[in-house]
């Protein structure tokens, strides 16, 4: 299943308690939890590049499936980490982060949990 496309955010659910549980500044948080972002997928192969759009802030990841790839968190940091491709489902851990993004026809659904805070991000193809 290819997850090539451009996707906007249409809801999101616990963003403020995940951001603080991740240690952004909340003014940040208030600019960013009304903000709608736009996540681009590239896929070639195993070979993904990711780029998310939120205002001016704009988030790339580029990362070959099963590979070790420095990744950038939602903090700004650069993490060493492994993603991996189970069906339609990417998967990686960032730092205590776990991650899954799972593509379902045109919707791509990302769920994040730090600790026992979970944050979901559900888009559309657009």
């Amino acid at each position: 299943m290819a997850f090539n496309g451009k996707y906007e955010l249409v809801s999101q659910e616990n963003f403020e308690a995940f951001m603080k549980a991740i240690g952004l500044p909340d003014d940040l948080i208030e600019k960013g939890k009304d903000i709608k972002s736009v996540t681009e997928m590239v896929q070639d192969g195993n070979h993904f590049i990711v780029t998310v759009t939120t205002g001016s802030k704009v988030l790339r990841n580029e990362f070959t499936v099963g590979q070790e790839a420095e990744l950038e968190t939602l903090s700004g940091e650069k993490v060493k980490s492994i993603v991996n491709l189970e069906g339609n489902k990417l998967t990686v851990n960032l730092k205590g982060i776990n991650s899954v993004t799972e593509l379902v026809g045109d919707t791509i659904t990302n769920v994040m949990t730090v600790k026992d805070i979970v944050y979901k991000r559900t888009s559309k193809r657009i």
